[in-house]
């Protein structure tokens, strides 16, 4: 696996080994050890798997104090723009953010962990999305930030005034009007 460093501090690019030939591919998705050695020590307690259409934006979501999140994200069918944005009190890189595409071609991960929000839109007829979370999904600690929040500067390749939107993520704040409990000093699994 290779490891991409971006330019938020913690945020990584996994780039799967692949085996091909004539039968198809192999590749390991997730190894606990070279996790561990090549990005952080993270213990994963939660897979979980969403199917959307295109057009749909998720997102963007955290989960406040003590119910944080490390998350750990792949494409296995269609494609996705995935965004990670800083939300780390303190932070020099706070309220910036780093977008990739992940797709069922490229197979490359994307690890966004505690301290940022986490969105995707989906670019493709269809996409299946697949995540590990290092922490349970507690309700009441559900949080999130406007898409439409312009002082971010995401381009999420498809128009956000037409994005398809669960009822919840319509009624986000703007990134200076909400709740940040998560300081630049705690710690990212």
């Amino acid at each position: 696996m290779e490891v991409i460093r971006t330019k938020l501090d913690g945020v990584f690019i996994l780039k799967p080994r692949l085996f091909e030939d004539e039968r198809g591919y192999f590749f390991e998705s997730y190894s606990q050890r070279e996790f561990d050695e090549k990005v952080m020590p993270v213990r994963f307690v939660q897979d979980n798997e969403s199917m959307s259409s295109y057009g749909v934006i998720r997102g963007l979501h955290y989960q406040r104090m003590p119910y944080t999140q490390s998350k750990l994200v792949r494409c296995v069918r269609g494609a996705v723009l995935d965004v990670a944005v800083d939300i780390r009190r303190g932070s020099p890189t706070f309220g910036e953010h780093v977008a990739v595409e992940l797709n069922e071609e490229n197979k490359l991960m994307f690890f966004v962990p505690r301290g940022f929000a986490h969105g995707f839109s989906v670019l493709s007829e269809t996409a299946v999305f697949q995540y590990k979370c290092d922490n349970f999904y507690h309700p009441e600690a559900d949080a999130g930030i406007s898409l439409k929040d312009e002082t971010l500067g995401i381009d999420w390749r498809i128009p956000v005034e037409k994005a398809i939107l669960s009822g919840k993520d319509l009624h986000h704040a703007p990134l200076r009007d909400c709740v940040l409990d998560f300081d630049i000093n705690d710690k990212l699994y």
